[in-house]
């Protein structure tokens, strides 16, 4: 995610490396590239010029942290500009209404259907809220149905009119259906429209009239920058929406919508999409997007996703586990999979500090457990409650059965054994067992 970016800003902070302190000189030479930087990642000229005067404003100002060597003074500044450039606070959506009713709006193969769809499993999840998707895309072929697949998918209700033709009309019913019948949000998925079609652009207006919806979230897909910038205006100029919501974030490697489009139309990101499961949406935070953007990772999201995942009761099984030395492979494999529900592995690693510019080149895929779950599906109930009894014949057969060979499977072996030993370590010493630790993981969001 933004990784030109990230590489590039990196590169214009080294100007200032072991100069002792920051001049007009070096700050102009440092901000030049700053400000090209931006630009590569199709960032408004006026927005990466007026970006690049705050920074030098602070920088030459009495504020000076003397304990901060130019270099970390200059990144400091340039994060909390970046910060500010995009919102500065993450911004919530309204949920006041009953039931709230969600308006979505945007170009063609934006992504409204899908993200539509993950917006309703975020806030069935994560808010408990029982939601409504409404199919009022009446032009596209197969949108009402993908919706229903999505709905079907989620155990999510999809309102649909056969034969009805007229969005607006469709849009009202759904919504006294969802009166009548207990839900406390209505989704309502558009059909795709340019700008500059009149007709549909009108429609739209009219459907927005008709419901007077709580929130309207204009869909833009990032990876078209300053073009998706642009298009929100007009957008913008018309409906007057609530919100940005930027879909296909993990593919975009400049930027230039997220840094952008704040500036422009004067409306938060609310919301980012990054994959392709229904899982995969995230609120949009500033101040941890500019962190990710100067390599600084995001830790809170990652312990986020990591509390999402955490079962006390399984935590205190496995704690039972590990004190009779009873913890298996198949314990094993649960942990795997939480993981693997946390996202991407591509985008965990980017959270880790150092980590997104580390390996930089490096392909991590999402399947990157493949080899170590085939192995120890391989093995028989036995094996995997009890790895001990794993001799020489049995790692023959269980390499055969996963497609691996003997020393991947003693590779795996071993490392078990020590990850083992080191969490019933964890466990023993002063209190300081599984339990706290995972308590503490939980208590790091405050």
């Amino acid at each position: 995610m933004f990784d030109n970016l990230s590489d590039k800003l990196d590169k214009a902070f080294h100007i200032l490396k072991g100069h002792g302190k920051i001049t007009e000189v070096n700050v102009a030479d440092t901000l030049k590239e700053v400000r090209r930087a931006l630009l590569d990642a199709d960032v408004n000229f006026k927005i990466a010029k007026d970006f690049t005067n705050r920074v030098k404003e602070k920088a030459l100002g009495q504020d000076v942290l003397t304990t901060l060597q130019p270099g970390q003074l200059m990144v400091k500044i340039v994060k909390d500009e970046l910060t500010q450039l995009m919102g500065g606070e993450a911004s919530g959506v309204n949920l006041s209404g009953t039931p709230s009713v969600i308006l979505m709006s945007g170009l063609q193969g934006s992504g409204k259907t899908t993200f539509s769809g993950k917006l309703a499993n975020f806030l069935q999840t994560k808010k408990n809220k029982k939601v409504l998707l409404v199919a009022c895309d009446v032009y596209r072929p197969a949108a009402i149905n993908q919706l229903h697949v999505v709905g079907d998918q989620l155990k999510v209700e999809v309102y649909s009119e056969e034969g009805n033709n007229n969005p607006v009309q469709i849009a009202e019913n759904a919504i006294k259906h969802a009166k009548s019948n207990g839900f406390n949000v209505v989704i309502v998925d558009t059909a795709g429209r340019l700008a500059v079609d009149e007709a549909m652009m009108t429609e739209i207006a009219n459907i927005h009239k008709a419901i007077t919806p709580h929130e309207t979230l204009f869909v833009v897909d990032s990876m078209t920058g300053q073009d998706a910038v642009n298009t929100a205006k007009a957008f913008n100029d018309r409906l007057n929406f609530d919100g940005v919501v930027l879909t296909k974030l993990d593919g975009d490697t400049r930027g230039g919508a997220a840094i952008s489009i704040k500036s422009v139309v004067n409306k938060p990101i609310k919301f980012i999409g990054t994959g392709e499961k229904m899982d995969a949406i995230d609120v949009f935070y500033p101040e941890r997007m500019a962190d990710r953007i100067l390599g600084m990772g995001d830790v809170i999201s990652l312990v986020e996703r990591a509390q999402a995942q955490y079962d006390e009761e399984e935590a205190r099984k496995i704690q039972k586990k590990i004190a009779k030395n009873e913890f298996g492979f198949d314990d094993f494999l649960n942990q795997i999979q939480q993981v693997k529900n946390m996202g991407s592995m591509k985008d965990l690693v980017g959270m880790l500090p150092g980590m997104g510019k580390a390996l930089k080149d490096v392909e991590i895929e999402d399947d990157a457990f493949k080899h170590i779950e085939a192995i120890i599906q391989s093995m028989t109930p036995k094996e995997r409650s009890t790895p001990s009894i794993i001799d020489v014949k049995r790692k023959a057969r269980i390499a055969k059965g996963s497609g691996t060979d003997v020393q991947q499977v003693n590779q795996l072996l071993k490392q078990f054994d020590q990850m083992s030993k080191m969490m019933k370590m964890m466990q023993g010493a002063k209190g300081k067992n599984l339990m706290r630790m995972m308590g503490q993981m939980k208590g790091m969001q405050r």
